[in-house]
């Protein structure tokens, strides 16, 4: 479902933290996203150690960990979600929440309606249990690459990659940034040449402008921390949906 996702036009992937403001709260904004033009919805799943997050996400974190949020809670959010929106859900997170739940969890997930994972700090070549894990419970699996990871092990990498390639274009962790680096173009290449999976570019995605930018070389962007700030701001959904729309350059391409 995601892959095919691709094949029709490029991707517009939007994140949240799922419980930042309530699972409630969370479950409105994802729909505002989806309404202002969002292809594919990543939910973060909390977790206390965000390494690779920025402070705006860090703080969204805090927020739904604070509410009492949980995976399972997550889960059952994706449920009422899909009663909701066709498009394709993935759950973002870090290793230690999956392994704590376990394999039933994947399957939990698969029934609820979630169609793959993005684990951030699995390192591929200790990916083994989790890819059978996946595969057993029909879910995509995500990988990123980073402008650090060496080329050699980049066709590792894209192997055990299902749904898409995330390419977080820029080194550190995430939040808004200006303008699109230098090196994408040369980077997105290096990574076709070993993959024909569509390729979407996230970290520091604020502007229609920086989307159109990336979408002339990739196949989808994601904007994960100025739509989790928004939707921390925001009480009103269709706000929400105004601000998701205003990041959408396609029309323009």
């Amino acid at each position: 479902m995601i892959r095919e996702l691709f094949e029709k036009k490029k991707a517009y992937i939007g994140y949240l933290t799922a419980g930042d403001g309530g699972l409630e709260h969370t479950e409105k904004m994802a729909l505002a996203l989806v309404e202002g033009g969002v292809d594919l919805l990543e939910l973060g799943i909390p977790f206390s150690e965000p390494i690779a997050d920025g402070p705006v996400i860090q703080d969204a974190v805090e927020r739904a960990l604070d509410a009492g949020t949980t995976p399972h809670q997550v889960i059952e959010l994706v449920s009422r979600l899909r009663k909701k929106i066709a498009v394709p859900i993935v759950l973002m997170t870090y290793f230690n929440p999956i392994f704590v739940a376990g394999q039933e969890f994947l399957k939990e997930a698969k029934a609820a309606g979630v169609n793959g994972l993005l684990i951030v700090d699995l390192p591929p070549e200790e990916a083994d249990d989790y890819l059978t894990w996946m595969k057993e419970a029909e879910l995509e699996t995500i990988f990123i690459v980073a402008p650090s990871t060496p080329e050699e092990r980049i066709p590792t990498i894209c192997r055990i990659s299902t749904g898409f390639i995330y390419y977080a274009c820029r080194k550190g962790t995430t939040g808004m940034k200006k303008g699109v680096p230098e090196d994408l173009p040369e980077k997105i290449a290096q990574i076709r040449r070993h993959t024909d999976l569509p390729i979407a570019v996230g970290f520091g995605v604020s502007s229609a402008e920086i989307a159109r930018e990336i979408l002339t070389y990739a196949d989808g962007f994601i904007v994960g921390s100025f739509l989790v700030q928004a939707a921390h701001e925001q009480t009103n959904p269709i706000e929400l949906t105004r601000l998701t729309a205003s990041l959408d350059p396609r029309s323009l391409l």
